[in-house]
């Protein structure tokens, strides 16, 4: 687990070829850095998948917003899939509105989310 200035982020067991990570707190630009870090250290290969369970997130800024959409992009550069799950709706918001919704997958639960990637 690494906390960070109100981000918390927890690598939860695998499903299969599937990592969980889940992460709470506030997302911004003091934070991001550390989320950056993380998705970095997972090292996706092809056929992998992430779920990222934002159900405990309180605040995501842009910056926040540019790490998942970084995330993304690794992913499909690794041959890897990516699934958000349990955004809120006021952290789902400003999503739909930069109309990214149509780039990453949300989901309502970690297991949705690992069910679409398998």
């Amino acid at each position: 687990m690494q906390h960070d200035h109100g981000l918390t982020i927890t690598s939860q067991p695998p499903s299969g070829r599937i990592r969980i990570l889940a992460v709470a707190g506030d997302l911004d630009h003091h934070t991001s850095p550390r989320l950056h870090e993380a998705l970095d250290e997972l090292g996706l290969a092809p056929g992998d998948g992430l779920v990222i369970e934002m159900s405990g997130l309180r605040f995501c800024d842009s910056t926040g917003i540019s790490v998942l959409v970084s995330a993304h992009q690794r992913a499909q550069d690794a041959g890897a899939g990516l699934a958000l799950a349990g955004l809120s709706p006021d952290i789902e918001h400003p999503f739909k509105i930069m109309g990214l919704t149509r780039l990453l997958s949300f989901h309502d639960s970690v297991d949705k989310a690992v069910a679409a990637l398998q």
